[in-house]
């Protein structure tokens, strides 16, 4: 079955201090936005609806050219349930299941959603979320199960009972849901809570009071739950992705000598048997061929390309130019 995503794009700023759009915001040398959005395509969606408001002529100017987006505007910020509802023009059309994800969650994986869709076609669910469990679960929305351990509903952590509090098991906003049976739920959320916000997360006990089949997964890692909402977890979010990449380069025959004093920016590439010595900075998409040693001490901006058996140290600045 074919799916689609709507990525929740259209949030300000306001606690990272910024005028910058918030899904614009770097991580490893790019925006957030962009790897929500590479982690849809991995997940086999060839067409994503981004909601955007705030500072929306941004957002396009650096992801307008995507002929794969579709670009919806909510100009009112009335809730993440709001957001969703403004997608429902394009939903119509559209026969499959239905990916909704955060413009501000860069660690998300396209394995991850593919796990979540398989358990959602093989279940036969309306709709389905991938679930973490946390050890400090402050912040985020308690899954609600019976005596059996069935689903309930989502609780809003400022909606919580003292006891709901207690739950371990939180929901990082990784929804899929049928495309007919979300159009159904959006109609039906009210803003009826503290917030006095329309919640996407009501949808899925919306389905199951309706008698559709809701499944919860658990299927995040701690690790991919962050968000980025403050320049706090934007640098925490920025050392885990630096960590992955890092890691890949290992596994895949790279020697980086001290991890932490050497940052490489998303979608640079290291040929094996390479080493990377400490108080090395690598642009993001530059190209390093095999066996080459860099730094201590080098800086490669973006886009380079340095030779196979290149040797690159010192207290220096290496150009582009100089390296093709």
């Amino acid at each position: 079955m074919s799916s689609t995503a709507i990525i929740l794009a259209a949030g300000r700023s306001t606690r990272m201090k910024s005028k910058r759009p918030k899904p614009l915001h770097a991580i490893c040398g790019r925006p957030m936005l962009q790897y929500v959005l590479e982690a849809c395509y991995e997940a086999g969606c060839h067409r994503v609806m981004v909601v955007i408001g705030h500072g929306k002529q941004e957002i396009l100017a650096q992801f307008g050219d995507d002929k794969r987006i579709a670009w919806v505007e909510q100009t009112e910020q009335l809730g993440t349930g709001h957001a969703a509802r403004m997608c429902e023009p394009h939903l119509k059309d559209f026969h499959g299941d239905v990916f909704i994800l955060a413009g501000d969650g860069p660690l998300i994986r396209g394995e991850v959603l593919r796990t979540l869709h398989n358990v959602h076609r093989e279940e036969h669910a309306a709709g389905s979320m991938a679930t973490a469990v946390l050890d400090d679960p402050t912040g985020y929305g308690r899954i609600v199960r019976d005596e059996k351990g069935q689903f309930l509903e989502i609780v809003e952590q400022i909606d919580c009972t003292p006891e709901q509090r207690e739950i371990r098991e939180v929901f990082p906003s990784y929804y899929c849901v049928k495309s007919d049976e979300l159009v159904f739920a959006l109609g039906r959320i009210k803003n009826e809570n503290k917030k006095h916000e329309y919640y996407l997360t009501d949808l899925y006990a919306i389905l199951r009071k309706a008698g559709r089949k809701v499944v919860a997964v658990q299927a995040v890692t701690a690790e991919d739950t962050l968000a980025v909402n403050d320049r706090e977890q934007q640098a925490q979010v920025d050392a885990l992705m630096q960590d992955r990449i890092q890691r890949r380069l290992r596994a895949a025959g790279v020697s980086i000598a001290s991890g932490m004093n050497v940052y490489i920016e998303s979608g640079a590439s290291v040929g094996p048997d390479t080493t990377l010595h400490p108080f090395t900075f690598i642009g993001r998409d530059s190209n390093i061929g095999a066996e080459c040693v860099i730094g201590p001490f080098a800086t490669l901006p973006r886009q380079s390309i340095v030779p196979a058996g290149s040797v690159i140290a010192g207290n220096v600045s290496v150009e582009t130019a100089k390296l093709q």
